[in-house]
């Protein structure tokens, strides 16, 4: 990997400078737009020829029957069931901790404020296919819903000339996933936001996908809510002089092998930890089976920065703001209060990231592309809406009717004033 030394301030302007994403990609933005318009107008049928266009099969009923669900699942390993059921109940207690509630305020005389917390009526779950299987992608989605109360979840992933791998359907059904369609792509996304003789329409789009699919994401978004338009997968990791390379090199390299544009990175205060992890990556790529893939990852997107003090390496990664951050220093509890832009974060040797991306609890969708800045891990409060309510006496109404006229006409809206005057 790439070792950088220089001056704080122009190693901060090297590392920080992003390209631009994949999601303003021109050529791209048209395409997705010409197969929404098209499943717009043309429903089930669109969603066929796009079917055998891109997936090469051939479909006329787009949902799997519940008697391969079951089969699937009947089926399933017990090791695999039972570690698909342990990660659902650390997920399912983690978010349940996430719950909160409406609330009535009554403590002005004559007036009473409040607000209600709905679930989602129904959301919709991609599923990438294709050479992963992505199982604990469903776990994480569907159960912060289920806790949320939505009614109804369904499922869209890519079909498959050999079927929809198993793990997948498995974890589908112990979820509670109330409909599964073999479906992909931004053709996809627009069945999800608009709806189609076959596909319902729901309120929110949820999960990972290729550069098509989060650009249908962001195009459909306003008709429909998304959970966020997801790039390549990160990795920041903070050592100090006593981290373990090795260590450090096989988590970088658990996200290198997502995709040739993942983003490994580490900045450490010691140069001879760059050394040696840059040495173990090399090592360890040789017998990765990803490796084509964390290979470009690690060339092309990784990085090792050497600083002078861990205060500048929380300043750097608060600037990164990835999306996984590993703190692999000595007592690593008592840094969290200096990180202020990540989405996942992992203290000490120990919390190695696939512990977060399959049984801690926590989320695994998270924020990308330095957008943590802004947006949060996946939780039970994206999918609830909230409903205000206000009540006034007509005594609670006089006392602030000049305010509200006041505030009216400043704004040049006299119809406001005088509906409130109306009342008096």
């Amino acid at each position: 990997m790439q070792i950088i030394q220089d001056t704080y301030e122009k190693l901060s302007a090297q590392v920080t400078q992003r390209q631009n994403q994949a999601a303003n990609n021109p050529t791209v933005e048209a395409t997705v737009a010409q197969i929404i318009a098209d499943v717009r107008q043309n429903g089930d049928a669109a969603l066929k020829t796009y079917t055998q266009k891109f997936d090469n099969v051939t479909l006329d009923d787009f949902r799997v029957p519940q008697s391969v669900i079951d089969e699937a699942y009947d089926n399933c390993p017990k090791d695999l069931l039972d570690a698909l059921k342990l990660a659902q109940k650390n997920i399912t207690s983690y978010h349940e901790k996430e719950v909160t509630y409406g609330f009535m305020d009554a403590e002005q005389p004559g007036v009473v404020r409040g607000q209600k917390v709905l679930p989602l009526a129904a959301v919709g779950l991609y599923v990438p296919g294709g050479t992963a299987a992505y199982p604990s992608t469903i776990l994480m989605s569907a159960i912060p819903a289920k806790i949320a109360g939505v009614a109804k979840i369904v499922m869209v992933t890519p079909p498959q000339p050999e079927g929809i791998n198993p793990a997948v359907l498995t974890a589908a059904k112990l979820v509670g996933i109330d409909a599964i369609y073999q479906i992909g792509g931004a053709q996809a996304v627009a069945a999800l936001a608009y709806g189609t003789n076959q596909i319902p329409q729901v309120d929110k789009i949820m999960g990972p996908g290729n550069i098509f699919v989060a650009i249908a994401k962001k195009q459909v978004f306003g008709q429909v809510d998304i959970d966020m338009i997801a790039g390549p997968s990160e990795i920041g990791i903070i050592a100090d002089e006593n981290a373990d390379p090795k260590k450090i090199a096989a988590d970088l390299l658990s996200q290198a092998e997502h995709d040739k544009l993942a983003r490994p990175m580490l900045v450490t205060t010691s140069l001879a930890i760059a050394q040696a992890t840059s040495q173990a990556v090399d090592d360890q790529l040789t017998t990765l089976p990803r490796q084509e893939i964390a290979q470009a990852a690690v060339d092309n997107q990784g990085f090792i920065a050497v600083v002078d003090n861990l205060d500048q390496a929380f300043d750097l990664m608060n600037q990164i703001a990835p999306e996984h951050l590993e703190i692999q220093v000595d007592e690593p509890m008592t840094y969290l209060n200096q990180i202020q832009n990540a989405g996942s974060v992992f203290l000490g040797a120990n919390a190695s990231e696939p512990l977060g991306d399959y049984l801690a609890g926590p989320n695994h969708i998270l924020p990308t592309a330095g957008t943590a800045r802004f947006f949060s891990p996946l939780g039970v409060d994206d999918f609830v809406k909230r409903i205000q309510y206000v009540q006034y006496t007509k005594n609670a109404l006089a006392k602030e009717e000049k305010a509200i006229t006041k505030l009216a006409r400043i704004e040049g809206l006299e119809g406001h004033a005088r509906a409130i005057e109306s009342r008096f």
